[in-house]
């Protein structure tokens, strides 16, 4: 259901009071995404799992109990990743992709789409058999 131009007129106000009063908090919120959050949050959850393993691998030896409490955090990290992969869901992944995706190129000649493309038509040139 469409806003009335009196609603409309009301978010517009609201919006740009919010953006005098807090623009770091209005320009977190406008760029901020629930997969952009969930995402970061899996990053967490992956580097937080590594350490776990690192601390059952360094300190079972030492003490089981140790050990124990690494499994412990590898366990709450790969729940936590589970959560956020499944906020994420299919639609996310164009969200997350979508710079591969832009028609204008950004950074360094495309980014890493662009030199894996390179780096596929290289190896196909070079390997391929030439029938004379």
């Amino acid at each position: 259901m469409p806003l009335s131009e009196h609603e409309q007129r009301i978010l517009a106000e609201l919006e740009e009071s919010l953006s005098q009063q807090d623009p770091t908090f209005a320009d977190r919120v406008a760029n901020e995404t629930v997969y952009r959050h969930a995402g970061r949050q899996c990053k967490w959850a992956a580097f937080t799992f590594v350490l776990g393993l690192i601390e059952l691998i360094a300190l079972y030896s030492v003490s089981v109990i140790l050990g124990l409490l690494g499994v412990a955090i590898m366990f709450a990290s790969a729940v936590v990743f589970e959560r956020n992969l499944r906020k994420m869901g299919r639609a996310s992944w164009h969200d997350i992709t979508r710079s591969l995706h832009e028609e204008e190129r950004s950074g360094a000649e495309g980014g890493i789409e662009t030199a894996v493309h390179d780096a596929r038509d290289w190896f196909r040139s070079r390997f391929h058999r030439r029938e004379d």
